[in-house]
């Protein structure tokens, strides 16, 4: 405790000798505002096949400090399942996915797979032993489980999980720098579009613009489900310029999406583009 300086000692820490290298180097990743802090998975899985396997992973990666989804857990009751599930998918960094025989068979774990990758989120493919692997899946990362690693209940060994838990931490830092090089290209097209200057990327990834009209905007890009925390960052950093948040709507709750309008209303300046309407929205910037 006597090496570290009193400023220093009530910020939480990670061990070296407790944590991979790979931790290490997200962490400080994470403390730049190069990755999120929030470190959110989604396990996919088939019930009658992995639900053994799916409530242990769960537990391991909640002891990571991962922030983990797995629809037996985060669902409550009376709440519209299908759409809740949608709207936890848009806020994750990858998708685990428990390749067991049928995985594939499911039209709901089929859904989950093909809609993480419509969203751009990573996906991590955990292939069960003696596993055909599906055409499907060549993008995706793997982590390939031999037959002495899994148990007659269907848990994993001690060396998978190490294993699944190191790719998942490259996995997350490759899905999220891809989804916001996909954010930062269709703001630059779209401006581009409209006759506007795209100006370049500052801190905290804003990206700066100039409007046809000459007017300066700071525009803030942000990855899964927009919060009216990322709105008051966004007007701290914009300053004196005008400033907007660009996202993807796909998949969000309907009454996520309300809310997010009523802010709009309620809080002069903010403005929300959806990433599909960037250029019909930017270039009538000055008539909204």
């Amino acid at each position: 405790m006597t090496e570290i300086p009193p400023p220093l000692r009530r910020l939480n820490c990670l061990f070296a000798d407790k944590v991979t290298p790979e931790r290490i180097f997200h962490a400080l990743l994470e403390c730049v505002g190069l990755l999120p802090r929030q470190r959110r998975v989604f396990i996919s899985y088939r019930r009658n096949e992995a639900t053994p396997s799916a409530v242990q992973l769960f537990a391991e990666l909640s002891s990571r400090q991962f922030e983990v989804f797995l629809d037996t857990q985060g669902i409550g009751p009376a709440v519209d399942f299908q759409e809740t599930l949608w709207h936890q998918l848009c806020d994750v960094d990858v998708l685990v996915m428990l390749e067991t025989p049928g995985y594939f068979e499911s039209r709901w774990t089929s859904a989950e797979y093909g809609r993480a990758l419509a969203k751009g989120i990573g996906v991590l493919r955990i292939q069960w032993p003696d596993t055909t692997p599906s055409i499907h899946t060549g993008t995706a990362s793997l982590v390939e489980v031999v037959p002495e690693e899994l148990d007659v209940v269907g848990q994993f060994a001690q060396s998978a999980i190490d294993r699944i838990c190191s790719q998942l931490e490259d996995v997350r830092s490759l899905s999220h720098a891809t989804r916001h090089l996909s954010m930062v290209t269709a703001v630059q097209d779209a401006v581009q579009q409209v006759e506007g200057k795209f100006d370049g990327i500052g801190a905290n990834r804003t990206l700066h613009l100039t409007l046809r009209s000459g007017r300066k905007l700071m525009v803030q890009p942000t990855i899964g489900v927009p919060t009216s925390t990322i709105l008051q960052e966004t007007f701290e950093r914009a300053g004196p310029d005008e400033s907007a948040i660009v996202y993807d709507h796909f998949g969000l709750k309907r009454s996520w999406q309300s809310h997010m309008n009523w802010l709009a209303q309620k809080v002069p300046g903010a403005r929300w583009i959806k990433k599909t309407d960037a250029a019909w929205d930017l270039g009538g910037w000055e008539a909204t």
